[in-house]
């Protein structure tokens, strides 16, 4: 009963916004009757504002899961009109934080143990809050100063069943919207599903944490907190405190002798590293999860938190991104439509002239431009409804790649609007190609493998002959059996036995000695 009464309430706060008319404008299919009888009982007074407000204002009022369903489903760019994915963008988490009393007994939970023999000092109240979870400060008993993230007590269930709901909800907008299907909202609710899973476990996210600052260890552009492992559990997670300005501040960060410009061209770079480097990033990179060292030896540095959501890419991924990227860069848009012909991301029956031809003209009037002029948003829908044309299948493990570009532009614009993209991206990538490529890849590809083949090569012969006797081909093993039987096969099979097992024996040696 409770899920029903839910279910109602989130119909007749989206009735209220008049979201029926969403459905309506996509032409409603069978259900367009009813849609347009619930639009003459709601008046014209709940259809004064933009449609795209009106949804952001839905999921405002359902609470906090609903809002950060918002704030996913605006990276897919591919699946919404441009209006509503910017209107959803500016959904933040401004939710009320808990109470110190409920902060301390949750660490008393997760610790067995009263919060005055967990910290030597804790501070009630929080300096972060937002729907999964709040920051609070501390001190450890060494005196190292700490940031203990606390998961909002309770979540789990309230999670379930607003989950549940929006799949139902999703269902429902595949049969009441004409262009239902399309959108893949259950798809979306599954991969937001997936990610909210993931911010729930602090276990996960200080993993993430310590896997990103051993990337970044000792680099004079990033700097992200260490772990406190033993102030840690699936519900609280203790790290060290972080000193810095928000980036959003700007003019802040200018009083403080930091270089704006070189901070934006250290951002692309950041953002490169990780992803062609690591094929690991930092996948919220939104204003409020970054700060500044505005003082000291390593002023101007970032500074990363919150690690909630991290993406990740394979070197299969890394290798077509680089190739897209830097023939965008370079202008060849043929070698783009051949990139994804080869990488599956188009059926092959595609025509590399006409794919080409239309890659340009989405891309061609933006080069040269600085970034001010450059509305990544709408280059990035043009490209969609490109794709679409095509049938470019949508890559679900670079979405949010999509979005962290979104959100290094945003960046990058705020910082310095005369910064070009291109030129600071290119070099960086054209010396990533060149390592992969040339002959130091080559070295580190053998090197990576090496423990594989030297494990590998002294049991080929021994794997040969047990793949040949299970072979249950019978003209196979009548071959064999006349081989055996033959002194002259025999002796050859023998000598090329031999001549194999030489030739492992030698590879695996040269292997010993040169590694």
């Amino acid at each position: 009963m409770s899920r029903f009464f839910r279910l109602i309430r989130i119909f007749s706060v989206a009735w209220r916004f008049g979201l029926d008319e969403l459905a309506l404008a996509a032409g409603g299919g069978r259900w367009a009757g009813l849609l347009r009888i619930s639009r003459a009982l709601g008046g014209r007074a709940r259809t004064t504002a933009p449609r795209a407000e009106r949804l952001r204002r839905t999921l405002e009022t359902l609470g906090p899961i609903f809002v950060k369903f918002g704030q996913v489903l605006s990276t897919r760019r591919d699946l919404l009109p441009t209006d509503i994915a910017d209107e959803l963008a500016k959904l933040q988490d401004q939710v009320p934080p808990f109470s110190a009393g409920m902060a301390r007994i949750e660490i008393e939970r997760a610790f067995g143990r009263p919060v005055e023999q967990v910290f030597a000092q804790f501070e009630a109240e929080p300096v972060a809050s937002a729907s999964i979870a709040q920051v609070h400060f501390a001190i450890l008993a060494d005196g190292t100063e700490a940031a203990v993230k606390i998961l909002r007590p309770g979540m789990e269930p309230v999670i379930a069943r607003d989950l549940a709901l929006l799949d139902t909800a999703a269902g429902l907008i595949e049969k009441l919207w004409a262009d239902g299907k399309r959108l893949k909202p259950r798809e979306v609710v599954a991969e937001f599903a997936r990610h909210l899973n993931d911010e729930l476990d602090l276990m996960r996210e200080a993993a993430n944490s310590s896997q990103l600052r051993r990337n970044f260890l000792n680099s004079p552009l990033l700097v992200v907190p260490e772990i406190y492992w033993d102030y840690c559990t699936t519900t609280v997670m203790t790290m060290q405190r972080m000193h810095g300005l928000p980036i959003s501040h700007v003019d802040a960060l200018r009083a403080a002798g930091v270089d704006i410009p070189a901070l934006a061209r250290a951002g692309v770079e950041i953002f490169f590293t990780q992803v062609f480097r690591d094929g690991f990033f930092h996948a919220d990179m939104h204003p409020g999860n970054i700060l500044v060292e505005s003082s000291g030896p390593n002023k101007g540095r970032y500074v990363a938190l919150d690690f909630g959501i991290m993406g990740t890419l394979t070197e299969i991924d890394k290798n077509y991104l680089a190739q897209n990227f830097l023939a965008f860069f370079k202008r060849d848009y043929k070698r783009v439509a051949e990139v994804h012909l080869e990488s599956g991301w188009v059926p092959p029956t595609t025509r590399v002239d006409e794919l080409e031809t239309a890659i340009r003209a989405v891309c061609e009037p933006i080069f040269d431009r600085p970034l001010r002029e450059i509305r990544f948003g709408h280059v990035l829908l043009r490209l969609f409804q490109t794709s679409r044309r095509f049938g470019v299948e949508i890559q679900p493990q670079l979405v949010m790649l999509q979005k962290t570009l979104l959100n290094i532009e945003g960046l990058g614009r705020e910082l310095d609007p005369e910064l070009d993209l291109w030129k600071t991206a290119k070099p960086y990538l054209e010396r990533w190609m060149n390592e992969q490529l040339g002959w130091r890849g080559l070295i580190d590809h053998l090197k990576r493998e090496a423990p594989q083949w030297a494990t590998l090569l002294p049991q080929l012969p021994r794997l040969v002959h047990e793949r040949l006797m299970r072979d249950d081909t019978a003209e196979l093993r009548t071959i064999l059996q006349q081989l055996l039987h033959q002194e002259r096969s025999r002796n050859r099979l023998l000598a090329a036995i031999a001549v194999l097992m030489m030739t492992g024996l030698t590879a695996y040696a040269a292997l010993l000695w040169y590694f």
